[in-house]
């Protein structure tokens, strides 16, 4: 299978680039300052080279806070440029793959959001990225990917915690108030693959099995480095961040283990395979 990935040299991007090679993919990677997936002629000028059976859209402004404030900024890139990719896989006849967030939903839901239900999304990231959603839709075939909360290669909540740790923090003080499904980049990039194996198609939910509040990941991320630091809990409210965020957007994940017979591990075992994988 022939892969046109956007957002290579992110997390996402970096893990699909692995699972692809050991898959006997072909990987093709476009990240800025190569394509930018704003600029649409670029965009179809290096699909229509690369003729892709497969367009894997991993580029985002992921920047939640900075969104509230550049939100026309966030929407180019998570919105727009969405639309640039959809119509360069309609003229090559590749399916285009969308990854969205668990943002699209306000987490106000007092059980795992499905695919059907209602998105009403409570952040400027979250607008975009569901806008993001709809341009895709538009493409002749389409797969659109929810998923949350990722960790792999790159800057991610494990390294921040990881970095705070290792620079002596005797105490740390986390979110205990959002839910969501912490979700490994490489288990997430196996599960697109075989999505596409499949011929899905639609919205699927993907996230590692289980469900935590920052807080929680943060106790099994110092527990699994065998650090003493105190990790602390705090109200969303304390923390003060400019963008809202959903209370409680745990994905449910039955349409993705229906298409592949089964879902993706625990995110505690993900996170252990994480710590295996970078050291």
């Amino acid at each position: 299978m022939r892969l046109f990935v956007t957002g290579s040299k992110g997390q996402l991007g970096r893990a699909l680039e692995r699972a692809a090679a050991e898959r006997g993919d072909v990987f093709m990677g476009h990240d800025l300052p190569e394509l930018d997936v704003t600029d649409a002629a670029a965009v179809h000028a290096a699909v229509r080279t690369a003729k892709p059976d497969a367009i894997i859209n991993c580029a985002a402004f992921t920047a939640v806070d900075a969104a509230e404030s550049e939100e026309e900024r966030a929407l180019a890139v998570n919105g727009t440029a969405v639309a640039h990719l959809a119509g360069a896989a309609d003229e090559t006849g590749a399916v285009l793959v969308q990854i969205s967030t668990d943002y699209v939903f306000d987490g106000m839901a007092d059980r795992a959001y499905r695919e059907d239900d209602p998105v009403n999304p409570r952040s400027a990231y979250g607008r975009t990225k569901l806008a993001g959603e709809a341009a895709a839709r538009a493409a002749r075939r389409h797969l659109v990917v929810r998923t949350a909360w990722l960790f792999g290669e790159g800057n991610n909540f494990v390294e921040a915690i990881r970095r705070q740790v290792k620079g002596g923090a005797a105490s740390l003080r986390v979110v205990a108030d959002q839910r969501g499904c912490p979700t490994y980049a490489g288990d997430l990039a196996a599960a697109l693959l075989r999505l596409l194996e499949t011929g899905a198609t639609g919205i699927v939910h993907a996230v590692n099995e289980g469900e935590a509040t920052w807080f929680e990941f943060a106790e099994e991320i110092v527990r699994r480095l065998g650090s003493p630091a105190k990790v602390l809990p705090i109200t969303t409210g304390e923390a003060a961040r400019p963008a809202p965020r959903p209370a409680r957007a745990v994905l449910d994940t039955s349409r993705l283990r229906a298409l592949l017979g089964g879902g993706m591990r625990p995110w505690q075992d993900a996170l252990g395979q994480y710590f295996r994988d970078r050291r």
